[in-house]
C-alpha cells in the first residue's frame, strides 16, 4: 500500500531535525540535514504502517490540514510498505505442495530449483518484482 503522511519538521543546531508523524503515534525520526530527515521520516512511516498492516490493526487517516510554528514546517513523506515488506521481509516460509510424480522426476532431471520456479511464477501471476 501507498500512503502520505504529514510531518512536522523541527530545525536543531548544525542542520539538524527532529520528524514528528502526529497521525502515526510514537512514530518519530532524526536526520542530519533535510534529505536524511525526509529520508529518515519515510522509512520510519513505512515501519510504523507495516507493522500495523501486519497486526491487522486500523490505519490512521492521514491529517488534511496541520500546523506548525516557525521554525518548524510541514512536509509530506511517502511511505510504500510493499517496497518496504519486499526489502527487509524477506525471510523464508516454507510451504507444501503437490505436483504430478512425472512432472517431479522430470524437474530433478533438469536439476530445476523448485523454490525458485515457485517464487518466480508467483511473483509473475502477482505482477511484482
Amino acid at each position: 500500500m501507498k500512503y502520505a503522511y504529514p510531518a512536522i519538521f523541527t530545525p536543531l543546531e548544525d542542520e539538524k531535525f527532529d520528524v514528528k508523524i502526529p497521525d502515526l503515534p510514537g512514530c518519530r525520526a532524526f536526520g542530519e540535514g533535510l534529505a536524511d530527515a525526509i529520508f529518515m521520516a519515510e522509512d520510519a512511516a513505512s515501519i510504523w504502517l507495516w507493522d500495523a498492516e501486519r497486526r491487522g490493526e486500523p490505519i490512521p487517516d492521514a491529517s488534511r490540514q496541520l500546523q506548525a510554528a516557525q521554525p518548524q514546517f510541514v512536509n509530506f513523506i511517502y511511505a510504500d510498505t510493499d517496497q518496504y515488506r519486499r526489502r527487509h521481509d524477506s525471510r523464508a516460509v516454507k510451504k507444501t505442495l503437490s505436483i504430478p510424480s512425472w512432472l517431479n522426476d522430470q524437474a530433478i532431471r533438469a536439476g530445476v530449483n523448485f523454490s525458485q520456479v515457485l517464487q518466480d511464477a508467483l511473483k509473475e501471476r502477482l505482477g511484482v518484482s
